[in-house]
């Protein structure tokens, strides 16, 4: 289970973005991957397809690749610092994510 959710704003601890701050656009579990807004901007380029396949930009593309989860970490939302993400378990069974730092849910 991800401890990171799609929409969480996040800020990169590793790597050749480092201290950028953007959200979440997608995650994927399984392979521990994170997808952020203007974080690991690549180029492609994208070939021309016959009409039809759905495909509207051809040319040199530029989208976000997905990083490690273990390169970000969320943002504590009281005191915008980079923070942990704990558990807090309630009497009804409900478990909710808690920033570490603050203690304030996410």
């Amino acid at each position: 289970m991800a401890r990171i959710k799609k929409g969480d704003t996040v800020i990169v601890i590793a790597g050749e973005g480092k201290g950028t701050r953007g959200t979440v656009q997608q995650v994927d579990a399984k392979a521990q991957r994170v997808v952020v807004t203007g974080v690991n901007i690549v180029k492609k380029a994208q070939r021309p397809v016959r009409a039809g396949r759905g495909q509207t930009q051809t040319g040199i593309i530029e989208f976000e690749a997905p990083i490690h989860i273990s390169n970000v970490m969320l943002v504590d939302p009281k005191s915008n610092e980079p923070t942990r993400i704990g558990y807090e378990v309630d009497d009804k069974s409900a478990k909710r994510r808690v920033a570490r730092k603050s203690g304030t849910l996410l």
